[in-house]
């Protein structure tokens, strides 16, 4: 079974970006990292794999955005860095 809103998939043009970035950039690594952690912890609570109430599911996808903000953001300047 995939997992939901791994960053392939909600950055299908920018994915070869995302990869230089995370081989290349440190900080951009943990953020990628931390997106993933965090959303594959939040598939494991919707699929009942691991108990959390609601506030935590909550707070879990509220950080997730956070984090796709950030990698959204360093992608676009990286690519501006570029051109």
């Amino acid at each position: 079974m995939s997992i939901p809103h791994e960053l392939s998939l909600e950055f299908p043009q920018s994915w070869n970006a995302i990869e230089q970035l995370m081989l290349f950039d440190a900080v951009f690594c943990d953020l990628a990292s931390a997106y993933q952690e965090i959303n594959r912890r939040i598939f494991r609570i919707e699929t009942l794999e691991e108990p959390a109430g609601p506030n935590v599911l909550a707070d879990l996808k509220r950080h997730r955005s956070l984090l796709k903000d950030e990698i959204a953001a360093a992608v676009a300047a990286s690519k501006c860095a570029v051109a």
